[in-house]
């Protein structure tokens, strides 16, 4: 059912936490399933993310496309963290279930969250970036 990424990921969640003093929180949920994941990113003064950690309640396919969503924006400009897709997490974990692929949505979203509060916070726009919808009103301010 699931794949040995998705099972590793899970078992073994990459970059687990919260950052102090964080450049942008974003935090997302579900209604229906329950989940609710929240990313912190540090990104430094030439727009390049630092550092990426998560803190999710949800199922194993959450916490494992919370996990692996940091993985792939830790070094990526935040223009480049903006194209993570939640297509790009699942083909990094090796896919999902079907009834899982909303997981993957969610990290996408979070991630654009986070971008969302580091953007507001130093006044500046992002090519490419709405306000999130899915905020369910608990970032940082």
């Amino acid at each position: 059912m699931y794949s040995e990424k998705v099972m590793d990921h899970f078992n073994n969640p990459r970059n687990v936490g919260e950052i102090e003093n964080p450049s942008g929180v974003g935090t997302v949920g579900n209604a229906k399933c329950g989940d609710i994941m929240r990313i912190y990113l540090d990104i430094d003064n030439q727009g390049v993310i630092q550092d990426a950690k998560f803190k999710t309640f949800g199922c194993g396919a959450a916490v494992a496309t919370s996990s692996m969503a940091t993985e792939l924006v830790k070094g990526k400009t935040v223009q480049e963290a903006l194209s993570v897709t939640n297509k790009a997490v699942m083909e990094a974990l090796d896919g999902l279930p079907p009834v899982k692929v909303h997981c993957s949505l969610l990290a996408e979203e979070a991630i654009h969250a986070a971008l969302w509060d580091y953007a507001k916070k130093h006044h500046i726009g992002i090519a490419g970036l709405e306000e999130p919808v899915a905020d369910i009103g608990q970032r940082e301010e």
